[in-house]
């Protein structure tokens, strides 16, 4: 019979009880429970240790990974279920969950994500991912379109030969008032700079059909009042595209590039969206870089 004492104590604890309410609703690999509860490998395989040999979890191999499940007697089921409504990460740890077990619903995925590895390894005249991006771009049909955190503004200037109305918006002076003189002088009236930040850029709300997020969250202070800055200046079914690093362990981006955040994990970045308001959210990992540092570019849609 197991400890009582013992197992109150290990449950006490709120990273172990965050574990137990996720493995309660169903079995989860170690890369899983990363990828929801946003801590290291050797933390998390550690308390899964403890809760094992305390018999809270059992687990079992599935390939090349062991899927561990929730084993909390029934006696004690009631009490963690109570104590975890007083950890405030328990209801972001839920929609996290719902995005895993959505993704694993995705059999289609890995074929079409290979499938897009594989573009562009043969050679094939006049095939590249640029015209293929152009293509696509020509044939969106969003009347007005938010680009958050232009830059120079060239994807603003691809938007804008498609969108009846481009709004840019960048927190650089220097940086508006030059992609400014470059939409004038090539002849995009529809396309107009504004300098603001992307945690509350000066549009209008819900006045956008499209609302684009291109490697600028990462720079936000705050990502969660961008993504919800996002969603007010959206019309009711608009819809959201955020392009932005996959959670990595380059430091060195701060300084190099300015980056206050080191990329965001695919669960914790659909998490955000749902507290933002969005729906039908989508995420997948659009590329991947081969030279050091390796970074990898994940891609969230949301409608509103």
């Amino acid at each position: 019979m197991q400890s009582i004492i013992k197992s109150l104590k290990l449950i006490s604890d709120p990273t172990r009880l965050r574990i137990l309410m996720l493995l309660s609703q169903d079995a989860l690999s170690v890369a899983e429970l990363q990828e929801i509860l946003g801590m290291g490998q050797s933390r998390i395989s550690t308390q899964l240790s403890q809760l094992k040999t305390a018999g809270l979890v059992n687990d079992e191999r599935s390939g090349k990974n062991n899927v561990y499940s929730g084993s909390l007697p029934e006696r004690l089921a009631g009490i963690a279920s109570q104590a975890a409504e007083e950890i405030p990460e328990v209801s972001a740890d839920r929609i996290a969950l719902n995005h895993i077990l959505q993704k694993r619903k995705d059999y289609a995925r890995a074929y079409f994500d290979e499938l897009a590895g594989r573009f562009g390894k043969d050679y094939v005249p006049g095939r590249s991912w640029k015209a293929l991006a152009e293509a696509l771009i020509k044939s969106m049909n969003y009347r007005h379109v938010a680009d958050l955190g232009a830059g120079e503004g060239t994807l603003s200037q691809l938007l804008a030969q498609r969108a009846e109305k481009v709004i840019a918006i960048d927190l650089s002076p220097k940086m508006v008032e030059y992609a400014q003189k470059i939409a004038i002088a090539n002849g995009l009236h529809n396309l107009e700079f504004r300098l603001g930040d992307i945690e509350e850029p000066p549009i209008q709300e819900k006045s956008m059909d499209l609302a684009i997020l291109s490697q600028a969250l990462h720079h936000a202070e705050n990502p969660q009042r961008a993504l919800d800055s996002a969603y007010r200046i959206l019309r009711p079914g608009g819809r959201l595209i955020v392009l932005d690093l996959l959670l990595h362990n380059f430091s060195e981006a701060r300084e190099l590039y300015a980056d206050r955040w080191l990329g965001f994990s695919e669960s914790h970045l659909a998490v955000m969206l749902e507290k933002s308001g969005f729906s039908q959210i989508e995420t997948l990992i659009a590329d991947k870089e081969e030279e050091h540092p390796r970074f990898q570019t994940l891609l969230a849609i949301g409608t509103c």
